[in-house]
C-alpha cells in the first residue's frame, strides 16, 4: 500500500485528486493539508510514502514545503502537482529533491503512474514537463540554474541569506532590519558576495540569486 499525503488549498482540487487515487487499490490517502506548513506537520505525524504538493499555497508554498519535507523526512518522496510549467518552478523543485512533477491538466493515469514510480524510488515527469527539461538541459535556463547553484556554494549560509534578499530587491538598510544586523555589516557582506561570485554589481548578483533559487517564490 502506497500511503499518500495531499496538499492543496483548493478543496475541489483535493477532492478530485483523492477521487482519482481512490480508483487504485494500491494507494491510500492518509492525510490532507490546505497549506505548506500543515503539510510539513502532517508528514511528520503520518510519515507517508509520497507527499503530493501544489506549488501555490498560502503561508508556505509547495516548493518550500517540499524542500523542508525532504530535509526532515528524506524517506518521503515529493511530487509537485501544479497548473504551471515554468522553468524556474521545475528547476527549483527538482533541485530541492522532488521526485516528480505533474500538471493538473494532465491525464489522470499519469498521476497514478507517477505516484507508483516515485514510491518505488524512481523519478517521474509528465511528458510536457519532460520535454521542457530536455530542451533546457541543452543550455537553457535550467542549465543556468545548475551553474548558479554551484556558483553560490562558495558562500557561507549567512552570505547566501543576504544574497537572497539582494535578489528580492532589498536595500542594505532593509536587509539589516530583516536580519537584525547593522547596515555596515550588511555592506561588508554584500562586498564579499560580489567578490566571491566574481560579479560586478548588485544586479548581476540578484540574477545569480534568482537562478540559484535563493529568492523566495511569491505566495498567494
Amino acid at each position: 500500500m502506497i500511503r499518500v499525503l495531499l496538499a492543496d488549498d483548493e478543496l475541489m482540487v483535493r477532492a478530485g485528486v483523492r477521487a482519482i487515487l481512490g480508483t487504485d487499490d494500491a494507494i491510500e490517502v492518509v492525510a490532507e493539508a490546505g497549506d505548506g506548513i500543515e503539510a510539513v506537520e502532517l508528514v511528520r505525524r503520518h510519515r507517508p510514502d509520497v507527499a503530493v504538493l501544489d506549488i501555490r499555497m498560502p503561508r508556505m508554498d509547495g516548493l518550500e514545503a517540499g524542500a523542508e519535507i525532504r530535509r526532515q523526512h528524506p524517506e518521503t518522496a515529493v511530487v509537485m502537482l501544479t497548473t504551471f510549467s515554468e522553468d524556474a518552478y521545475i528547476a527549483r523543485a527538482l533541485g530541492d529533491g522532488a521526485s516528480g512533477f505533474l500538471l493538473k491538466s494532465g491525464d489522470p493515469r499519469e498521476l497514478i503512474a507517477g505516484l507508483k514510480a516515485v514510491a518505488e524510488g524512481a523519478a517521474y515527469l509528465s511528458p510536457r514537463v519532460a520535454q521542457r527539461v530536455i530542451a533546457e538541459l541543452s543550455g537553457g535556463s535550467m542549465a543556468r540554474a545548475v551553474a548558479a547553484k554551484e556558483q553560490v556554494e562558495v558562500l557561507s549560509p549567512r552570505e547566501r541569506e543576504v544574497l537572497g534578499l539582494v535578489g528580492a530587491g532589498m536595500s542594505n538598510a532593509e536587509i539589516a532590519q530583516r536580519l537584525f544586523l547593522v547596515e555596515g555589516t550588511v555592506k561588508a557582506y554584500v562586498s564579499a558576495i560580489l567578490l566571491r561570485l566574481a560579479v560586478k554589481n548588485r544586479v548581476q548578483a540578484a540574477i545569480v540569486a534568482y537562478e540559484a533559487g535563493l529568492v523566495t517564490t511569491p505566495r498567494k
